[in-house]
């Protein structure tokens, strides 16, 4: 179920700690400081920690999120690329209170870090989305996730079938997650300002017994090729997987497009696809 609530107030007052450091943001790693105090509010009463939660933070930079957040936890996660901002941390925080975890989230393992992870951020927008994919692979082993994003991407993220932004990532993101579209952020919330408005979005992963989908590898492969051409028809792009006959037995109409169809048509359509290989491979039932 996706819904949206809007609560943002326009106040603005940067970081007294924000300004006094002089790091300078870094294009190749999409650094745009949050700055808005009660932006940052907002965010981490949506989020609301509790003293021994696991939590996570991407990016932390300049610790606009990880100082709230270290008010209200014993212990907090960051993982970092930047090896200025890394060397801050290290400086500023105690090995007992902040464990720096220093490289790329998107080849970071967070399944290591155990169970419950609550995983939060402003994550780089220039590689968002495959980075809620990778996030989506260690599902299991997380309570809920909060992050800032472009907005266009949350829009993709909750956009329900037949609406144009609908496409892979909401059909992938949605059968794995409930989704809610929780603040919207402006440009000036931060420092430099982003060309583009921002949200937060709140991912709640679905139960073990809500994915249905037998193969989810095939899952995510049809989908991709569903949407590889979105002004043509599911005939045309789904032609190495079906003919007219099992759109028929499916009960899909072969002329829609991608978007037409509901998260539930897509996993059913894997299903009876998986199922057919199954009895096709040797040894396969009759």
């Amino acid at each position: 179920m996706n819904t949206r609530h809007v609560n943002h107030r326009t106040k603005h007052a940067a970081c007294d700690e924000t300004r006094s450091m002089k790091h300078i943001p870094r294009k190749r790693f999409g650094q745009n400081f949050l700055v808005d105090t009660q932006v940052v509010a907002d965010i981490v009463m949506a989020i609301a920690p509790e003293r021994t939660d696991r939590v996570v933070e991407i990016g932390p930079g300049l610790g606009a999120l990880t100082e709230p957040l270290l008010h209200r936890l014993d212990h907090l996660h960051v993982v970092e690329i930047d090896r200025d901002i890394v060397a801050r941390l290290r400086k500023r925080y105690a090995a007992e209170k902040v464990s720096i975890h220093e490289g790329d989230a998107l080849a970071f393992d967070f399944a290591s870090l155990g169970n419950d992870l609550r995983i939060v951020g402003n994550l780089p927008y220039n590689i968002s989305t495959p980075l809620l994919f990778h996030l989506a692979a260690c599902a299991g082993q997380v309570r809920d996730m909060h992050f800032m994003l472009q907005k266009e991407v949350v829009e993709r993220m909750v956009a329900a079938p037949g609406e144009s932004p609908f496409g892979r990532l909401s059909v992938m993101l949605q059968y794995r997650f409930w989704l809610e579209w929780l603040i919207d952020v402006p440009p000036t919330a931060f420092d430099p300002p982003p060309k583009v408005d921002s949200a937060v979005v709140r991912m709640i992963p679905r139960p073990r017994e809500d994915l249905l989908a037998s193969d989810e590898g095939l899952l995510s492969t049809l989908v991709a090729a569903a949407f590889a051409q979105r002004r043509k028809m599911l005939r045309n792009n789904l032609k190495g997987f079906f003919d007219d006959a099992a759109f028929a037995e499916l009960g899909i109409d072969p002329t829609r497009r991608a978007e037409d169809l509901a998260v539930e048509d897509y996993v059913r359509a894997a299903n009876w696809l998986a199922a057919r290989k199954k009895q096709a491979a040797p040894g396969g039932a009759a």
